[in-house]
């Protein structure tokens, strides 16, 4: 690639960032790093009456946690700066009356009545409304108007906004890396509103223009926007200026495969749409996130990274580093990807196993009251016997309580299974055995045990069950020797004394 690679992730701050978002953003991460390119946060909050308190902040703090650090952005090396867009607001006017000079804009009028009318007319008459080529002399605006009427609006303080002159009659031809070739008749092409009668320019000026500025050499974006793709060619051509390369990226879909994923779909089926807990400013609604409901940052992305893109090869576990160098626009889908939680849990699953046992241990510890006073190695002792079972650090109580809290009652389905005619004698035999056990490793004690059961001739089943039941109070759990090492010979001739008095 001869151009230096200088990518934007172009969020406006409405709320939480959506899931979507966030594939977007990793995506465009993904390219840059690959191409030695630079990753840009652009915070595009020209529309102010949604803007949320705090949804700044949340999207950089989302993008950390994902491991996706911007490279320029707000407060951080503002080569390009600002990257706020509402503080670029004085240079967006010049560009628009640029385009009026250069014909390929004009002010328009017309009144939200005026237009409502229109609609209403086109509506009666089974028609669509597109303020364009063919309506456009018909309206008030400085095309209609003479050059003196139109001032004379302008210096009367008539509300107007500034309109894009789309071509009548023209196909366009317009390349995406990921759809590869479109064509699009001018003729059904509406001109778009640029820039508004508050002094703030539509997503279209300032996106074009601040793209140009910033030096953008590629635009990932979503599907969503492909509809405006037109558009900001036409603008590019009107200001001289060469575009970006473009490439819009699949929906992500319903875990049904039909429709865009929304909040509604995770609140109804129990999974989070966004990367960290959201507390709306002014409704106080709390909405889930992936980092508190236990998920690592690592299967989030590796999860993410394969909604819409296939490396071509069976391989599916990724880090960060894996995925920068396989990741390729060309083997994004044009399809939408169906969003699949259970997915996202296999993945959690993984990376799991690859976690460090003693942070953990320090997580579980402070996430859980009765381990206050437990050693944390100790717990993470623990861990690492059950950890393969565990998909978040939240099962891990459910799958461990026995290692630090003795059973106060048993499972009655495993009790009548475990309990036979001739247990408590077993029991106070295995007992002696245990009591005479000298050198207390797993080794030995697989040995001892075993070997009395064998030259006893008595069924494994009659021991191994009821002991397990005395040590966890169910027919569940890692390998019994480990449990009884964990806890101790103490502990482990006090449970089964206890599991003895029941019987």
């Amino acid at each position: 690639m001869t151009k230096n690679v200088r990518v934007r992730f172009a969020p406006s701050p409405t709320g939480p960032l959506h899931i979507g978002g966030v594939r977007t953003a990793l995506f465009n991460y993904l390219f840059a790093k690959k191409h030695n390119g630079t990753f840009i946060l652009r915070i595009e909050d020209t529309d102010q009456n949604r803007y949320v308190e705090g949804a700044e902040q949340y999207i950089i703090d989302a993008l950390n946690w994902c491991g996706m650090p911007f490279d320029e952005g707000p407060g951080t090396n503002e080569k390009f700066g600002p990257y706020r867009q509402s503080e670029r607001k004085p240079l967006y006017k010049a560009y628009a009356e640029e385009l009026i000079t250069s014909g390929n804009a004009y002010y328009a009028f017309d009144t939200a009545e005026t237009l409502d009318a229109e609609r209403k007319q086109c509506e009666a008459n089974k028609e669509t409304f597109i303020y364009n080529w063919h309506n456009r002399l018909k309206l008030s605006n400085s095309l209609s108007l003479s050059a003196e009427e139109t001032q004379a609006k302008l210096d009367a303080g008539d509300d107007y906004v500034i309109r894009f002159k789309s071509p009548q009659d023209e196909t366009l031809h317009l390349k995406d890396i990921i759809r590869g070739d479109i064509k699009i008749d001018t003729n059904v092409l509406d001109d778009k509103v640029l820039f508004k009668s508050d002094g703030m320019p539509t997503y279209h000026l300032a996106n074009i223009v601040d793209d140009h500025l910033m030096e953008i050499s590629h635009v990932i974006r979503g599907e969503e926007w492909l509809p405006s793709l037109a558009l900001h060619y036409q603008l590019y051509k009107a200001f001289g200026w060469d575009a970006p390369e473009f490439a819009h990226l699949p929906l992500i879909l319903k875990p049904t495969g039909k429709g865009k994923l929304s909040k509604r779909d995770g609140d109804k089926l129990g999974f989070p749409v966004f990367p960290l807990l959201w507390e709306d400013p002014k409704t106080n609604e709390v909405s889930r996130g992936y980092k508190e409901d236990g998920y690592f940052a690592d299967a989030m992305v590796n999860f993410l990274a394969f909604l819409g893109w296939n490396p071509g090869t069976e391989q599916e576990i990724f880090t960060l580093e894996e995925l920068i160098a396989a990741f390729d626009l060309k083997k994004v889908n044009k399809s939408g990807a169906r969003f699949d939680p259970d997915k996202i849990k296999w993945f959690n699953h993984h990376y799991m196993q690859e976690q460090n046992n003693e942070e953990l241990a320090d997580i579980f510890k402070n996430s859980t009251p009765e381990l206050a006073d437990i050693d944390t190695s100790y717990i993470a002792m623990a861990i690492n016997l059950i950890k393969e079972r565990a998909t978040f650090v939240s099962d891990f109580w459910d799958l461990t309580s026995f290692f630090f809290v003795a059973p106060t009652e048993f499972d009655a389905k495993a009790s009548k299974k475990a309990l036979k005619e001739g247990t408590a004698e077993l029991m106070e035999q295995l007992i002696a055995v245990l009591n005479a056990n000298t050198d207390f490793t797993v080794e030995q004690l697989q040995t001892e045990v075993k070997g009395w059961i064998t030259s006893n001739e008595i069924g494994f089943g009659k021991v191994m069950m009821p002991l397990r039941l005395a040590l966890v109070g169910a027919l569940q759990g890692p390998d019994v020797f480990d449990i009884i090492y964990m806890i101790g010979k103490n502990e482990t001739i006090k449970r089964i004394e206890n599991l003895v008095k029941i019987i």
